[in-house]
């Protein structure tokens, strides 16, 4: 799961798909934190992509790094309460203490579960992680 952790921080932004009914829905985001030995996203309460992560946990991450190589993550979002996580994961992002605060009600985050990621290359056989 480190690896998966740094792949992503060599990344910066990746891109979250969640599904909506029928319609698959994808956006950039740019929050990973590791927290009790566990890789976690945030986002707000209020946001759609909170709201499609509660109906259907299902997810992927998708992000290319500098170098050229990939990754695929495919998990289950599992949201956790817990203030400490919400906490480790705003001292991890202070840019986004303007909006969000843990306990506020809004400030969500969510640990992948069961997951799945695969670092791929043009020139390499694919590297599989499951965590």
């Amino acid at each position: 799961m480190n690896e998966v952790y740094e792949f992503l921080k060599k990344c910066g932004v990746y891109y979250l798909a969640t599904v909506e009914g029928d319609q698959p829905r994808v956006r950039p985001f740019g929050t990973y934190d590791v927290f009790e030995g566990k890789l976690y996203i945030q986002t707000g309460k209020i946001k759609p992509v909170a709201h499609q992560m509660k109906a259907s946990p299902k997810i992927e991450i998708s992000a290319m790094s500098p170098d050229g190589k990939w990754i695929r993550i495919t998990a289950e979002a599992v949201l956790d309460v817990n203030i400490a996580a919400q906490g480790h994961m705003l001292d991890a992002y202070p840019s986004l203490r303007a909006q969000y605060t843990p306990g506020d009600g809004n400030t969500e985050v969510y640990y992948l579960k069961d997951a799945t990621a695969v670092i791929c290359s043009f020139t390499e056989a694919p590297k599989i992680i499951r965590f």
